[in-house]
């Protein structure tokens, strides 16, 4: 007699250890094939519930390529998550001589300070910096590329 063991499948709240990518018209935003994989649990806004939903029933041991339209990923891009900060506001809470350029990704503080969150910048002037504070792929075509290591 001989058991045949099936492969862990991805549901809700798996722990996975993967190498996934991320990437858009321009190109990647994220890629760990030539790095360490990444570990994540499903199910806690590590990734986005669209893609996330793209690894439910997937085997350990599958390589995968989606391909999700514009705005499934990470929405449609909201043009009130572009703001200006004064640099006075951003002198207080960082270096006072740092210089913004555009296309610099500057991590903010939460409001409560338990976490960050990023901001581009797309503009500035003498007294203030405009950051785009939607996700890099928001509104855009999004490949997704998995190879799942491990499923627990």
């Amino acid at each position: 007699m001989s058991s045949t063991t099936q492969p862990a499948v991805v549901t809700a709240g798996s722990f996975l250890t993967l190498h996934y990518r991320l990437a858009g018209p321009a190109g990647d935003i994220i890629n760990t094939f030539n790095d360490k994989p990444a570990t994540l649990s499903l199910g806690t806004g590590e990734l986005s519930p669209a893609v996330e939903q793209r690894l439910i029933g997937l085997e350990e041991g599958t390589h995968a390529t989606f391909e999700l339209p514009a705005g499934a990923a990470f929405g449609e891009r909201n043009p009130d998550m572009q703001q200006w900060v004064a640099r006075k506001l951003l002198a207080q809470m960082g270096d006072p001589d740092e210089q913004y350029a555009v296309g610099d990704v500057v991590q903010f503080p939460t409001p409560d300070g338990t976490g960050s969150y990023a901001g581009a910048v797309i503009e500035s002037n003498e007294t203030a910096v405009r950051f785009d504070f939607n996700h890099p792929l928001a509104g855009q075509p999004v490949t997704f590329e998995v190879k799942l290591i491990g499923v627990l």
